[in-house]
């Protein structure tokens, strides 16, 4: 019964720190999450995002030696800008996914984690505890779906009754044997709309994702982008949410509860020609807030490369141009030259010939030729 009133303050306490979901689960190993995530490490599905080994990440006690329970939370966030502002020719934007808008989500449930678990120690002696958003070991997901926050949807994210997939997530695990919260019943039902909206076909199965082969990942990878994912990037800059946006779940769920995820215009939609020519300093400072910003600006600068190369926008040819012959970076000069081919203006074909005499490294040098490439197939057209 002191587990069962504890747990009632608990709850009453969260709701006035603002947390909108709170639940209850049990520490024992999650044993179907360990067997899928041995099967995601045997086909390569796992994105290299992850940390632990998968014993650490599916067994509890591994963290908390006396782990007895695990605390899990949900906040919601916005699904839909208020004033969202225009990309038209010549002043194109780029696009950040819903899961970075507004103040990064770590730092927000890091917070309220703090303070919860500083409310149960002033309620129990001999407290012990370990939380984690995200980055820790334990999944989320499945700490969430055993706490009854709500159920893992085909889309592979947690669905909740009240807030759709949009919610972040977070745990605590304790020393304390709360009551265990019951599971939330999946409700998908026949329905593959996330399944079939997938560009690149990385939901393989209900519930699975091949994190390798999804955009939201691909989008924070340093390195030169493959071929097959540029057209289907768009003026996406960093993660992806067609696979949240087609859910039946989501339709008409918009929550704006917290000011601090609430999200400004001209950040998560930000125009793409300025932010070729930011330095480390002006980057940190602009969008360093945003979950988005955490590999740094390289893979934002390459992805909004690739934008204008979507819009075809010759109005940046000269930057792209300078970027070609001058940036430091072989990725970044690189998808420079196949962006002015793409964009396919008889001015940037003849720059990237007159770069080509003065590139050294091999991968960029591909690049121009794959640059070139569209030139040819415009001749032919």
């Amino acid at each position: 019964m002191a587990y069962e009133q504890l747990k009632a303050e608990i709850i009453a306490y969260s709701k006035e720190i603002g947390i909108d979901k709170i639940g209850f689960a049990a520490s024992n190993e999650f044993s179907e999450m360990k067997s899928r995530l041995k099967l995601q490490q045997e086909d390569g599905y796992q994105s290299g995002f992850e940390k632990g080994t998968i014993e650490e990440r599916t067994e509890p006690e591994l963290l908390l030696a006396n782990a007895q329970s695990i605390v899990a939370i949900a906040v919601a966030y916005p699904s839909r800008l208020k004033n969202p502002p225009n990309s038209k020719k010549g002043d194109r934007r780029g696009n950040f996914c819903r899961a970075s808008w507004g103040t990064d989500y770590h730092t927000v449930l890091n917070e309220k984690l703090d303070k919860l678990s500083a409310f149960i120690a002033t309620k129990i002696t001999g407290f012990q505890f370990r939380s984690m958003v995200d980055t820790g070991e334990l999944s989320d997901r499945a700490v969430a779906e055993r706490a009854g926050i709500g159920f893992s949807g085909k889309n592979s994210m947690i669905i909740t009754p009240e807030f759709g997939s949009y919610v972040y997530l977070g745990e605590m695990i304790t020393n304390i044997p709360f009551p265990p919260d019951q599971p939330v019943d999946d409700s998908c039902g026949e329905c593959t709309k996330c399944l079939d909206a997938c560009p690149t076909g990385a939901l393989v199965a209900p519930g699975r994702l091949n994190a390798q082969n999804c955009i939201a990942f691909v989008t924070q990878t340093k390195g030169f982008l493959p071929d097959k994912y540029r057209e289907l990037m768009g003026n996406q800059l960093y993660g992806f949410d067609t696979c949240q946006l087609v859910c039946p779940k989501n339709k008409q769920v918009d929550t704006h509860l917290h000011p601090e995820l609430e999200p400004d215009p001209e950040l998560v939609k930000p125009k793409l020609l300025p932010l070729l020519s930011m330095s480390n300093r002006e980057f940190k400072e602009k969008f360093g807030s945003m979950a988005g910003s955490w590999r740094g600006k390289k893979p934002i600068q390459r992805n909004a490369i690739i934008a204008l190369a979507h819009y075809k926008d010759e109005t940046a040819l000269d930057e792209l141009t300078r970027l070609m012959k001058e940036d430091p970076r072989p990725v970044i000069r690189g998808t420079a030259a196949w962006a002015i081919g793409k964009i396919g203006v008889t001015s940037g074909y003849d720059a990237i010939r007159a770069a080509q005499l003065n590139e050294v490294d091999g991968e960029v040098l591909e690049e121009m030729e794959k640059g070139l490439r569209f030139e040819q197939t415009k001749v032919n057209v």
